[in-house]
């Protein structure tokens, strides 16, 4: 079992992945030397099985040796019911308050869920009840007495947790000009998005900021192109770029960004600032787009419905090319959200617009 393998560092010494193109390759594994203590070993009959969480870090020729299986996040649904099953009593236990056994509500559980980690997996859940728990345990140390039965509601988590930390990102905030609903995948999941767009007096520059990645820039530049050589059937005057600047920006500017997903939601911004239609903040758009117009799939499909679900989105719009990812899916992972299916940009402008 070879952990974290996209985590392999290159320097002066050499590259580690180079050593492992032949470890891993069951043609020229059965002679394998190894040159410390200068023994063969026959690895042949040995299966490896190898993890990372982003396969593009991987070295293309070993990335080759190797059948990929993808796993996908957690959805609401099996967090809960890991929490319920395994976490709680795990945590009770270690926190020695087997004898009191505190109950912890399914509502409860949610709450912590929804309010206070936002994460493809379970850790942070962990650590989260760990905490309930060991403030239980503080509680009694400090009192000497506590009740035989110790219920966690949705009030307790608030009394031992706080206020917590996520919140609905989209139903909290009201619809606006040039601000659309984005998703994208990262190394832990789903994330939502939102692209901001504004326009003033300039040279005719497009600004992009946002700590954003060659790929994401590029699809400004096209998202913007687009817009320009068909501005006449958008009602939009043909010099409108020539007098002014366009300002492109991602939010959270720390954290970095890439991927090609967010073409199509930065030319719904940019038409939304550039028509002076407000966009719909609880519908989002996940696509790539090309010059002519036309939306390219994308992927990430699961990761990106559990977080627009997490985030309170009602209806996410995927291209048409992603119809068989969709399909593929659990029910429960696609209960509670509406799916349009486009060909091209132009059948999303009234989807997300508000006229």
């Amino acid at each position: 079992m070879l952990d974290e393998l996209d985590k392999i560092g290159q320097d002066f010494k050499g590259d580690p992945s180079s050593a492992l193109l032949e470890v891993l390759d069951p043609e020229q594994n059965h002679n394998f030397i190894d040159h410390y203590i200068d023994v063969p070993f026959d690895l042949s009959s040995i299966m490896f099985i190898v993890t990372a969480n982003i396969a593009d870090n991987i070295q293309d020729a070993l990335r080759d040796r190797m059948e990929v299986i993808e796993f996908s996040g957690y959805t609401e649904d099996e967090k809960a019911n890991i929490a319920m099953q395994y976490l709680v009593p795990k945590q009770v236990h270690e926190k020695g308050l087997s004898d009191f056994q505190p109950v912890f509500t399914a509502d409860a559980v949610l709450k912590i869920i929804r309010e206070h980690t936002h994460e493809a997996g379970i850790r942070n859940l962990e650590r989260q009840i760990a905490t309930v728990c060991r403030k239980i345990a503080t509680d009694f140390v400090h009192t000497s007495a506590l009740p035989q039965q110790i219920k966690i509601t949705p009030e307790a988590v608030e009394t031992y947790l706080g206020v917590g930390k996520y919140y609905l990102e989209v139903t909290d905030e009201q619809n606006r000009i040039g601000v659309t609903t984005g998703l994208v995948w990262t190394e832990v999941g789903g994330a939502i998005i939102f692209v901001e767009a504004a326009k003033m007096a300039g040279k005719g520059e497009l600004i992009l900021t946002g700590s954003l990645g060659s790929v994401m820039r590029e699809s400004a530049q096209a998202a913007l192109s687009y817009i320009r050589s068909n501005a006449v059937s958008f009602n939009i005057e043909k010099n409108f770029f020539e007098a002014q600047d366009i300002h492109v920006h991602v939010p959270a500017g720390a954290i970095p960004k890439d991927g090609p997903s967010a073409g199509a939601t930065i030319a719904i911004s940019l038409l939304s600032l550039l028509t002076g239609r407000p966009a719909k903040r609880d519908v989002a758009v996940s696509g790539e787009i090309t010059l002519t117009g036309r939306m390219l799939p994308v992927g990430g499909i699961k990761e990106k419905i559990l977080a627009a679900r997490r985030a309170g989105v009602k209806e996410i719009i995927f291209p048409i090319k992603n119809k068989v990812d969709i399909e593929n899916l659990p029910e429960d992972v696609r209960k509670g959200i509406e799916f349009r299916l486009v060909d091209r940009i132009e059948e999303v402008i009234d989807m997300v617009l508000i006229k």
